[in-house]
């Protein structure tokens, strides 16, 4: 069996295909099993939680049975959008937590995603040990003396995230705003509507009726233009757009205009120091923001920390120096204060609540920033040598850092997935980003284009 499971963000890949299939699935939940009990009195107790796709029953089972042939006890939630499976293993007692779905992914893909009884995805030593277990050619049976676990339906987990989503979001009241919620036929299909009508908004609901097959399909966070369209339809407040497991969100404001995650995170922060919850007047992005963020944080005296791509590598920034909010262009925000995760839902009560205190719409308080003009490439590479290695390349690169100083910046990378490079290029203006990204494109197909 291939040794390398674990990605960026669980396990993924095409259902029925190594290794979303049931035989690792089985092998993930005896893995899991053997791997954290070491530290737990008593059985352990792991829930289970899934988005809407048609192999989510596969993958539920197998892993069930596996965590079962262990002596452990699990909770099975049915679909609920991933950060409920996070709050649910802390909230609940658990010792692990595992969310089936592959976020964004068209339905054909699934994933395994697990958290530890803390709430928080399994550290990197942790998903090791799975690994190493589950690619154990000579892994034993467990044998009668390990005993058998059960298997229950948990009936209010949508009641019990539900809650914790309204009081985590301070929010008691939103009368008086008109929603369109697109749930992207996903996780959040259910709850989501029903979180946001207790809370009084008039609901235009999009993206609602699962298949098994459709989820992310011409709705939800990867099309808010659906959204778009219905907001100026209806003449909505605001759009809401979910991923698949509604971890992520992306808005549309009052004028069918799509926000980026970059403005949401800075009328976020700017709110929060208002409130003085921004904890060190600190927000935690990644490499891709735009610089645009930098500078409107700075005229605010707001701090930015940056990290790598990935909200795992915010929510470690904001866990070893105690930030309260952070995230990603991409629509992913952690409000650390609340959660152990990025939440949709939780995020769009956030900026509700914002809009509700401040009176103010959208649009308004998304021209927090002026965005700097990118120019933004994939190319096909035939090999991937370190970039310092290539002169044509580096030398293109320094030349448009030094012209551009601190207005500016260039981001080079090689895909993780795909044999092609990243080139992304920010400037005060347009034409001097597409100079620079034109120079540095055609250096990369000069030496190590395809």
């Amino acid at each position: 069996m291939n040794n390398q499971l674990f990605g960026t963000d669980g396990i993924r890949g095409k259902a029925n295909e190594w290794p979303i299939t049931p035989e690792v699935a089985l092998r993930i939940g005896r893995a899991v099993a053997r791997v954290l009990a070491a530290d737990t009195v008593g059985k352990l107790k792991v829930v289970i939680g899934k988005d809407t796709r048609l192999s989510g029953y596969m993958l539920e089972t197998a892993i069930t049975a596996g965590l079962v042939s262990e002596g452990a006890r699990v909770l099975l939630t049915g679909p609920v959008p991933t950060p409920a499976i996070a709050h649910l293993t802390q909230s609940m007692g658990c010792d692990a937590g595992i969310m089936l779905t592959a976020s964004h992914n068209p339905f054909e893909d699934n994933g395994i995603k697990i958290f530890g009884g803390d709430g928080y995805k399994l550290s990197d030593k942790l998903e090791r040990e799975v690994e190493g277990i589950i690619n154990d050619a000579n892994l034993s049976d467990p044998g009668p003396s390990r005993g058998l676990g059960k298997a229950f339906r948990i009936e209010d987990a949508v009641g019990r995230y539900i809650e914790f989503a309204k009081n985590a979001a301070g929010t008691h009241s939103l009368k008086g705003l008109k929603v369109v919620l697109d749930c992207a036929h996903g996780a959040a299909y259910f709850v989501g509507p029903l979180i946001f009508d207790e809370l009084g908004t008039e609901v235009i609901k999009l993206g609602v009726h699962p298949d098994g097959r459709n989820i992310n399909e011409g709705y939800g966070a990867l099309h808010p233009e659906k959204a778009a369209a219905k907001v100026a339809e209806h003449k909505a407040d605001i759009g809401i757009c979910f991923d698949g497991d509604a971890d992520r969100v992306i808005f549309v404001d009052e004028n069918g205009t799509v926000i980026s995650g970059d403005r949401v995170l800075c009328l976020c922060a700017k709110a929060l120091k208002e409130e003085g919850k921004l904890h060190d007047d600190t927000l935690v992005a990644t490499v891709m923001s735009n610089l645009g963020l930098r500078d409107a944080l700075e005229a605010d005296g707001i701090k930015l920390a940056v990290t790598g791509v990935g909200d795992r590598q915010v929510i470690e920034s904001m866990r070893e120096n105690g930030y309260s909010l952070g995230g990603e262009n991409s629509g992913h925000i952690i409000f650390s204060d609340n959660a152990t995760t990025g939440d949709g839902i939780m995020s769009a009560l956030k900026v509700l609540s914002i809009m509700k205190r401040t009176g103010k719409k959208l649009s308004e308080l998304a021209a927090c920033m002026d965005e700097y003009p990118q120019e933004l490439h994939g190319i096909n590479v035939k090999e991937k040598p370190p970039i310092h290695e290539n002169p044509p390349l580096r030398d293109a690169i320094a030349k448009a850092e030094k012209s551009m100083g601190k207005e500016g910046r260039v981001l080079v990378r090689y895909s993780g997935t795909e044999n092609k490079i990243r080139v992304l290029v920010e400037a005060k203006s347009a034409e001097a980003a597409n100079t620079h990204a034109t120079n540095i494109c055609d250096a990369v197909n000069a030496t190590i284009g395809c």
